[in-house]
């Protein structure tokens, strides 16, 4: 079968380049001894999770569901992690998770007493410097609400849980200035760090992006261990996923309005949504950097700004030609939503023996279903 026979919209997942970024993460943690849990907030499709369990340690989550998903189908280590936990949360995970992680000294006050002797427990902490391209996604933000910062510590709860977590990272391709990070960190927290069993460094590491100096992060990571006597987590999510998997979409019509636009059977408030969040543009496979013809790539949704990004081409566009839009696995297929009542893509496997997976497919029942399942009448 075919891609030209899968109707779109659907992902495309490539076990091969799925692969690639997996065997930089075994060199990782064969050099440093760095424990690995995938971040299931950026990438939740369990349906490929046969090929990326063998490499890493276990999942890591940011709420009670993904806790459940990570037990279920991922195995090995299970963290639990939340900005804000209920009672009925924490009941709900205690028994299925290895490491439960809390985001404030209250909630770890509040139910610690729910998780002793079932888990080993964390806290999350705030060091006060980071790495992110946008105010957004900079967990150090002025006025954060994510972890304890230093000067609000109530040091004796030291005493009292096993390990913490550092999360300051967001797409952080340069090993220098994460180095720079575990630096102040062993400096400023070093002396607690000592007492502790073990320290996530959270996830935003981009190890795998091409040209990354893994084998310096690993010294470094190696050397943070060895020091401070704890073992070592990552929470890696994009950099597992990165470049493995198209959004393949079709060109249902052509408007000029000034600018031409290809209209798609896609919108990035539904499918692509941190396209339109951070303002981030799409790239396209079939684009050309010094095309003759340029066009809008629109979605088909009515927000009027909701658009993938501008590209060049070097030959006209058509009704009912394919576009690749690159790089769509992170933040993407957990975000999915129903807006507009559009179709869901599907979601598929490109194997390394050349056969395609369907892993998941949707219609108007799973549509109609979302919205409401029982009638008042």
């Amino acid at each position: 079968m075919t891609n030209t026979a899968f109707r779109t919209p659907y992902f495309m997942i490539n076990e091969d380049k799925l692969i690639d970024n997996l065997e930089k993460a075994k060199r990782l943690k064969e050099a440093s001894g760095v424990k690995l849990v995938l971040a299931l907030k950026c990438f939740s499709t369990w349906g490929v999770f046969d090929i990326i369990k063998p490499y890493l340690d276990g999942s890591t989550s940011s709420g009670p569901y993904e806790v459940k998903l990570g037990h279920e189908t991922f195995g090995g280590e299970t963290h639990a992690y939340s900005v804000g936990y209920s009672e009925d949360d924490v009941r709900e995970v205690a028994d299925i998770c290895d490491k439960m992680i809390f985001n404030s000294q209250s909630q770890l006050h509040a139910y610690h007493h729910l998780i002793e002797g079932k888990a080993s427990v964390g806290l999350r902490l705030n060091p006060g410097v980071s790495f992110a391209g946008q105010d957004l996604a900079d967990p150090a933000r002025q006025f954060s609400r994510l972890g304890v910062q230093m000067d609000h510590l109530d040091l004796p709860l030291f005493d009292s849980i096993d390990g913490v977590m550092f999360h300051m990272n967001c797409e952080n391709k340069d090993v220098d200035a994460f180095i720079a990070l575990l630096d102040t960190i062993s400096q400023r927290f070093g002396a607690y760090l000592d007492q502790l069993e073990w320290v996530s460094l959270g996830g935003g590491v981009f190890f795998t992006w091409p040209g990354y100096d893994i084998d310096k992060l690993a010294a470094a990571l190696k050397d943070f261990s060895e020091k401070h006597q704890v073992q070592l987590y990552l929470e890696p999510g994009e950099a597992i996923i990165t470049q493995t998997t198209d959004l393949v979409v079709t060109v249902v019509d052509i408007v000029d309005n000034g600018k031409k636009t290809a209209i798609v059977d896609s919108a990035t408030e539904a499918h692509r949504l941190d396209t339109l969040i951070y303002n981030e543009p799409a790239s396209l496979l079939e684009a050309s950097e010094n095309g003759e013809y340029e066009y809008i790539i629109g979605s088909c949704s009515c927000l009027a700004g909701d658009q993938f990004c501008v590209a060049r081409f070097d030959e006209p566009l058509k009704i009912g030609q394919r576009l690749h839009i690159l790089d769509s696995a992170g933040y993407t297929m957990v975000k999915l939503n129903w807006f507009n009542g559009l179709r869901m893509p599907s979601v598929y496997c490109q194997r390394s023996h050349g056969e395609v997976d369907k892993i998941n497919e949707f219609d108007y029942s799973d549509f109609k279903r979302t919205l409401s399942r029982w009638s008042t009448h």
